[in-house]
């Protein structure tokens, strides 16, 4: 079970604040509006869209017993969602939909590469900010410092192996994903030097706003297609990988090495078989990393059986309500 740290009152003066992106495929209208603009059965996956276990607000438990440091949250979703558990008129907290910050011509938008790409132009962001995306936990207990280095340098978490290249994919059966990072690793390979990448590990990433727009200046048109396509494509690139690997080209960040990555990140594969998902979930438990990142793998029939063990498991986890939701 994760250890609660000690609670300390919230500093809304300096700390740092986190950013989320949502969306919830059962809100009236959305599946519809996004058959509309499908045209690849890839872009119907649910594994993207689904918000059947509430992952959202548990992590905004955890963050409220693993990291009182957050100033304030920011959500960024499609209008006019809303999560019905959400008390959207708290203090700390900054609801925004896409159109508040996105050019109207490029919504509605279905693809999150293009939703991360605007992140930095959030409203009453602080300047370095952490980027949690809604199916991560704050595990255990940690500091906005254990993401830099002794001078101040953020650190990037990476797995041991590289990162696809155009070279040995095939466009028409390789996932959006893998394509997308194979275009970033192009991209970065003409702005800087040919070289092997590696993979980014599952996990928060720490963001500077100002450096976030210059990553975007310094590839503008992969910027550009990306935000244009409304769904993921072969020509996007994904910011949250983009922006690490830019950082460590231009020597201002540097790679963890594999036992802080192992400290920081953790991952699992909710699957449809209950004792995999229960070996991931009590993994987890065991090693206690700081952060866990619960990937949907339920593809188009999610086990019922699995779904409410998910759930009961993240109600034990973090059972207290955060100050995020209506009372």
């Amino acid at each position: 079970m994760p250890e609660a740290s000690t609670t300390q009152p919230h500093n809304t003066e300096t700390g740092m604040d986190v950013v989320y992106t949502w969306v919830d495929d059962t809100f009236p209208g959305y599946a519809e509006t996004l058959r509309e603009h499908a045209s690849d059965k890839r872009d119907l996956n649910p594994n993207r869209t689904r918000d059947n276990l509430d992952l959202l607000k548990y992590s905004l438990r955890s963050l409220e017993t693993n990291a009182p440091f957050v100033r304030r949250v920011h959500l960024l979703t499609c209008r006019p969602q809303v999560p019905d558990w959400l008390n959207a008129d708290h203090p700390d907290l900054r609801l925004v939909h896409h159109d508040e910050i996105m050019d109207p011509a490029i919504l509605p938008t279905f693809n999150s590469f293009a939703i991360v790409s605007h992140l930095a132009k959030l409203p009453e962001l602080s300047e370095r900010f952490l980027y949690f995306e809604d199916d991560m936990l704050a595990f255990a207990p940690f500091q906005p410092e254990d993401f830099v280095n002794a001078d101040g340098l953020p650190r990037i978490f990476a797995k041991g192996h590289d990162a696809p290249v155009h070279e040995k994919l095939n466009p028409e059966t390789e996932s959006p994903w893998n394509l997308a990072l194979a275009t970033a690793n192009a991209a970065l390979d003409r702005a800087f030097s040919k070289k092997s990448r590696k993979f980014l590990a599952h996990g928060p990433r720490l963001i500077e706003r100002a450096l976030f727009e210059q990553m975007c200046a310094t590839f503008p048109a992969e910027i550009e297609a990306t935000r244009c396509s409304r769904f993921r494509a072969n020509g996007n690139v994904p910011p949250e990988y983009l922006y690490p690997q830019f950082l460590i080209e231009t020597g201002r960040a540097e790679l963890a090495t594999a036992t802080q990555t192992r400290r920081m990140t953790g991952y699992a594969s909710l699957e449809n078989i209950l004792p995999w998902t229960w070996f991931q979930l009590t993994r987890m438990e065991r090693r206690r990393p700081a952060t866990v990142t619960l990937n949907d793998s339920f593809n188009n029939q999610p086990n019922p059986r699995v779904v409410a063990y998910v759930r009961r498991t993240l109600e034990r986890w973090f059972p207290a309500p955060s100050r995020f939701e209506k009372q």
